[in-house]
């Protein structure tokens, strides 16, 4: 049987000032499969489908939608012709509704919506692909999965039929993951079709039909995922080497406790439970202590208080063997703490400083990079470009404000400032996301020479295997609680997905 084009880039090119972000780039999706884009962090995949998507003007090529030529210059025009994108980042608006949220923005929506058809055709379409969610429901009391429902149900309301998926299990449980992998396979047998952009390769294989690689801009290959038999051969080709899949540890001696939270709880008037509830924990000098769930579970408000980002309404965290509750950040940096924070553009970078400065944010008070309080300039150019040779940051020059960085690249920013400025204790929330499976293993081992040069590490991470690669402990959090904490040999994915949803120990 022939296969039917439902869309086709054709020499596509995409220049942004000192970057060709695309460069004569062909790709082709058929009706009812699934296309894995894959590439290191900057290799042009986001720029790629933002072009598709309405967001960017290609410079050079052209595009072509069930065989016919198009001009799309707007996310309007795209979802005209049925082209609907799901972001990492959910588009959605906490204290609406589902519907609510699903209509927005339609461009034909009357003053007063006729919400009662409206919530009868999302019944309907729920129904339909397994997409059960209560069109009444006010998203800020959906969970992440849910909310992810609801972003699929939309494109489907709305009536695409070429979906983009940009991480779409970044933020789920291993439970979840499996729900939304039967959900696009209903989806396919009606004929949609979708690209799926994500960094975690076993996932490659169990979503996609095929598997197209760019590279510094350029596509350079495209496999059967049928075809595929070592996870080794695609990560060469999209970054150029080999990549390590399991990573060696020195022996696990832990040493005094850096790190010790006490019957810790956060109040939080805008929610129903505490964000923290009786939270007790530590963490050891030599030790990476890991803390899984699903996003929104508390594990940022923990970080956050240890990092004097967020106050603590009971109990008290201890850092050094020193009382340090409630304290200010600065004084929180002065214990000698690193962070990587959760939201990379609002707390990890400065966009319009450049990303050298960037760079030396946690150094630049120091006599590595100053004299008398006076900032020397030719220090910090030494500095910076020693980080971004050994981190491969990939920016025009360190003179390039952060903001015009892929978010990959933003993320390598912060990974290098806080793991070269860490002097003991290392708070790393997400550290990997977003992140190619090259910089991936270049993260982990970073995080592993530190916990055997005798660094407390605290590692929040929605990645399991990692998790299991990397850590010494596993705790799972779940509204607010740790449900357990166990040796990461005893810690089965299974066993940490059930706790991830909220089943107790008792009742595994």
């Amino acid at each position: 049987m022939e296969k039917i084009p439902v869309v086709e880039l054709k020499n596509l090119t995409k220049r942004f000032p000192g970057v060709i972000a695309n460069e004569d780039v062909n790709l082709t999706l058929f009706e009812g499969e699934v296309l894995a884009l894959l590439g290191e962090n900057g290799a042009g995949k986001s720029t790629l489908m933002n072009m598709l998507v309405g967001l960017y003007r290609p410079d050079e090529g052209e595009i072509f939608i069930k065989g016919k030529k198009v001009d799309i210059s707007s996310p309007q025009d795209s979802m005209a012709l049925g082209v609907g994108m799901i972001h990492q980042e959910f588009m959605l608006v906490g204290n609406l509704s589902v519907a609510e949220n699903i209509v927005l923005g339609l461009p034909d929506l009357e003053i007063r919506p006729p919400f009662a058809k409206i919530n009868k055709k999302l019944i309907e379409l729920g129904k339909q692909y397994d997409l059960n969610i209560d069109p009444t429901s006010i998203i800020d009391n959906l969970t992440v999965g849910e909310q992810q429902r609801v972003e699929i149900l939309k494109l489907l309301y709305r009536g695409a039929n070429i979906l983009i998926l940009d991480e779409p299990t970044a933020v789920l449980t291993p439970g979840e993951s499996k729900e939304l992998n039967k959900i696009i396979k209903k989806m396919l047998s009606e004929g949609k079709s979708a690209i799926f952009i994500s960094h975690k390769m076993n996932e490659v294989l169990e979503f996609s039909d095929r598997v197209q690689i760019l590279r510094k801009g350029k596509s350079v290959g495209t496999r059967e995922t049928s075809t595929i038999t070592k996870l080794q051969d695609i990560a060469k080709l999209m970054v150029g080497r080999d990549v390590l899949f399991s990573l060696e540890k020195g022996e696990y001696n832990p040493g005094d406790i850096k790190v010790e939270i006490k019957d810790v709880s956060i109040e939080y008037k805008k929610s129903v439970r505490p964000l923290l509830n009786h939270i007790n924990l530590q963490v050891r000098a030599g030790e990476i202590v890991g803390i899984a769930g699903v996003a929104g579970n508390g594990q940022q408000a923990l970080s956050e208080a240890i990092t004097g980002l967020r106050k603590i309404t009971s109990g008290s965290i201890n850092i050094n063997n020193k009382d340090m509750s409630n304290k200010t950040p600065i004084q929180i940096i002065n214990m000698r703490v690193s962070h990587i924070p959760a939201d990379r553009n609002k707390m990890g970078i400065v966009g319009d400083m450049s990303v050298g400065e960037n760079l030396s944010m946690k150094k630049y008070r120091t006599e590595e990079l100053s004299h008398h309080n006076i900032i020397n300039k030719a220090l910090i150019k030494i500095f910076a470009n020693k980080l971004i040779n050994t981190f491969t940051i990939k920016t025009p020059t360190q003179y390039t404000n952060a903001k015009f960085l892929s978010g990959g690249n933003i993320q390598k920013t912060i990974l290098a400032r806080e793991i070269d400025s860490c002097k003991g204790i290392l708070i790393a929330v997400y550290p990997s996301r977003g992140l190619d499976v090259g910089a991936t293993e270049t993260v982990r081992m970073s995080i592993i020479k530190q916990r055997d040069n005798g660094t407390a590490i605290l590692l929040v991470s929605e990645e399991l295997e990692e998790l299991q690669m990397v850590c010494d402990k596993i705790a799972v959090m779940f509204e607010g609680r740790i449900m357990d904490i166990m040796d990461t040999k005893d810690a089965t994915t299974e066993k940490i997905g059930l706790l991830m949803a909220g089943v107790e120990r008792g009742e595994m």
